[in-house]
């Protein structure tokens, strides 16, 4: 009785410091004061002001475009990468995805440096692409380790029968391999989603002039005040994110029986 009691109280101090940060964060995106430190009343003026913000919707647009388009890109090459390391013999594996886990445990900043250097050695104008090929970069590990395990209970049989069946090998991937392994892409996906829109180390040391995310838009803006609309901003990215996760798990599953 007493280990359960315990059990419970464990978890809750988890879940508190967990999500009490991100509550403070929406009840002050409703203060009318300025403060942190001061309750000034109910509002809506931040949520309003927010959309009347041009630079932080340019940097939300400009975040959201990267984090889509390095995702997606990430998540065809990387899905292609795993069907080719998966093809190769136990050595050449191995190698592969000891490879794939180097910039995974490599440190942000040195991949960013890194990825600035190649930029001026070949003489890429810093902007928006580079930002793309930096995000796009970094995110291919992920969706690799995401489709990798995925690929290992894949039965190469079902995919040789659909070619012995006269399907060409393009056809034979999208009704055979595909299906079976979509739950690992899409898993890629978000992971490269996620990790693209949260990322700041790498889009700092790759941006160019004039071109901002959310995450260097806030950084910038630590120097004089974070301000209420940015509060209101993230507000609403954790009411979205915790309404698309409800959606999903809510989501009838097929009968397999049937």
């Amino acid at each position: 009785m007493i280990n359960k009691i315990s059990r419970r109280i464990y978890l809750a101090l988890i879940a508190i410091f967990m999500y009490a940060p991100i509550i403070t964060l929406i009840v002050l995106s409703f203060n009318k004061s300025k403060s942190r430190a001061k309750w000034g009343g109910f509002t809506l003026k931040w949520y309003a002001g927010l959309f009347e913000n041009e630079t932080i919707m340019a940097a939300l647009r400009n975040t959201l475009l990267i984090a889509t388009l390095s995702a997606v890109i990430a998540t065809v090459i990387g899905t292609a990468a795993c069907i080719a390391i998966n093809a190769m013999k136990k050595k050449g594996r191995t190698i592969w995805m000891g490879v794939t886990n180097i910039p995974m445990l490599n440190a942000e900043i040195v991949t960013g440096i890194s990825l600035m250097l190649i930029f001026i050695v070949l003489g890429i104008k810093f902007g928006f692409m580079t930002i793309l090929i930096a995000h796009i970069t970094f995110n291919i590990p992920y969706v690799i380790l995401s489709v990798m395990p995925r690929m290992k209970t894949l039965n190469p049989s079902t995919f040789e029968a659909a070619l012995d069946l006269g399907a060409s090998h393009s056809y034979a991937f999208f009704k055979v391999v595909l299906p079976d392994i979509f739950p690992g892409v899409v898993s890629g996906f978000l992971m490269a989603f996620t990790m693209s829109i949260d990322d700041f180390v790498i889009t700092h040391f790759t941006k160019g002039a004039g071109v901002d995310t959310l995450s260097t838009k806030i950084y910038s803006e630590v120097r004089k005040g974070i301000k209420p609309e940015m509060y209101a901003l993230s507000a609403i990215i954790f009411v979205t994110i915790l309404i698309l996760l409800i959606l999903v798990n809510k989501t009838p599953k097929k009968d397999v029986a049937k």
